[in-house]
């Protein structure tokens, strides 16, 4: 069954802990951690994270847009994240970072800007537990799907049956009920969508559609009836 991720980006950041209860059947709560550096946009950080995870029982799925995560993606494991994603772009050691993240308890994740090819980070995809192709440029929720990272998604979903891997493919920009069945078709399973569930009047509703039109794009997708 796909999963869903509400972005707490969309969210009230004055109520999270109630919009995360807006949400109870969400797989994860998906948190922007935006340095103003690696992307024009400062939003949360550690104490947030660690407050928030306090606050509801749904897991944590830390997104970090920030530079120099090779010192600071360990701390969110620590302030209580169950998936910490940090960027290509940004890690000095992204196969060392991966393994250190694991060994203190959470999921490792690695996430590619939409003009990062996937293809140079073949070997490390065995030690990430997910991989992120970001579908917009990252730095501000509410921007427009890019349909040129679809081919991407479909390499990506390639390489992860080449190797016989268990590698959850994320997207994260611009996931609505007008995209997320493309992205299903062409590869994703894990689907961060923002204002389509917290823009909705009811973002539980809203989970569950987007859930179940993942799902029915997934039965009938090739690499899905090829698995």
């Amino acid at each position: 069954m796909p999963q869903i991720n509400p972005s707490i980006l969309s969210a009230d950041f004055a109520r999270l802990a109630e919009e995360a209860a807006r949400v109870p059947d969400a797989n994860w709560l998906h948190v922007d951690v935006m340095d103003y550096h690696f992307v024009p946009n400062l939003t949360l950080g550690l104490p947030v994270v660690e407050s928030l995870a306090k606050a509801t029982d749904i897991p944590l799925d830390c997104h970090l847009m920030i530079d120099d995560p090779d010192r600071w993606a360990p701390a969110y494991v620590e302030a209580g994240a169950g998936s910490v994603t940090f960027h290509a772009e940004a890690a000095g050691a992204p196969l060392r970072l991966a393994r250190e993240i694991r060994a203190k308890g959470a999921r490792a994740a690695m996430a590619l800007k939409p003009a990062t090819a996937v293809e140079p980070y073949e070997e490390i995809l065995p030690e990430l537990d997910m991989l992120l192709i970001m579908t917009v440029d990252p730095g501000f929720g509410g921007q427009d799907f890019l349909d040129l990272t679809l081919p991407k998604i479909r390499r990506t979903r390639e390489l992860i049956a080449r190797h016989g891997l268990e590698l959850w493919l994320q997207v994260d920009g611009g996931i609505s009920m007008k995209t997320i069945e493309r992205c299903a078709e062409a590869g994703a399973d894990v689907f961060v969508a923002g204002s389509a569930v917290f823009g909705a009047e009811d973002p539980a509703k809203a989970v569950s559609a987007l859930r179940e039109a993942a799902a029915e794009a997934t039965r009938t997708a090739p690499w899905f009836c090829g698995h």
